[in-house]
């Protein structure tokens, strides 16, 4: 074999995994003090998610009474569902969907959207869940007819709910008073972003 025709095994050249940048909400809020009130909003409409939660579980007496609490038999979904708060063009779509299924969807729904939200963690996951149950539920409570539940046909507390749980996802507003830097480092957040 000549020189010119030998072939020479070259190596391959060993790649780096591939890090992407880690979403700092510090680059994107460059205010302490706005990073604090981020977190204030964040925890507070976590909150409501949680408080739902605990309170249709165990009958805190707010909205659900100890009689109808989820623990005793109560169905969380299906009340509301069957409820003459439901009204409107789409009331025979929530009523047909109303089953022990969407009981247990909500509450889990409820759960952790809530714990991620205090947490900060899963920001993106919860913004997108948590807005489809509200809009779900602005929708069934359809305020733009006479004698509606909302004094505002267009922007209810649905609607805000849901424009926090973005704001706060969007702004990455997990690290301050939250696990959010932890959680962005953990590899599985690092291989799968729609985590973050």
């Amino acid at each position: 074999m000549t020189q010119a025709t030998r072939t020479t095994h070259i190596p391959r050249t060993q790649t780096a995994p591939r890090t992407l940048p880690a979403v700092n909400e510090t680059a994107i809020v460059t205010s302490a003090t706005g990073r604090r009130t981020l977190a204030v909003l964040r925890i507070a409409t976590g909150f409501i998610f949680l408080w739902a939660f605990l309170d249709k579980t165990f009958g805190l007496g707010y909205s659900t009474t100890v009689a109808h609490a989820w623990i005793n038999g109560g169905t969380p979904s299906q009340g509301f569902l069957n409820s003459p708060a439901v009204v409107g063009p789409f009331k025979p779509f929530f009523a047909a969907i109303a089953s022990p299924a969407t009981d247990v969807l909500f509450m889990i729904g409820m759960l952790t959207i809530g714990v991620a939200v205090i947490l900060g963690i899963g920001l993106r996951i919860s913004a997108i869940a948590g807005t489809i149950i509200l809009v779900f539920m602005y929708l069934a409570e359809w305020s733009f007819g006479p004698n509606a539940a909302s004094t505002n046909p267009v922007v209810d507390y649905h609607i805000i709910f849901a424009l926090a749980l973005i704001v706060v996802a969007v702004l990455s507003a997990g690290d301050a008073w939250g696990l959010g830097r932890n959680w962005k480092r953990l590899n599985l957040v690092q291989n799968h972003r729609w985590l973050i």
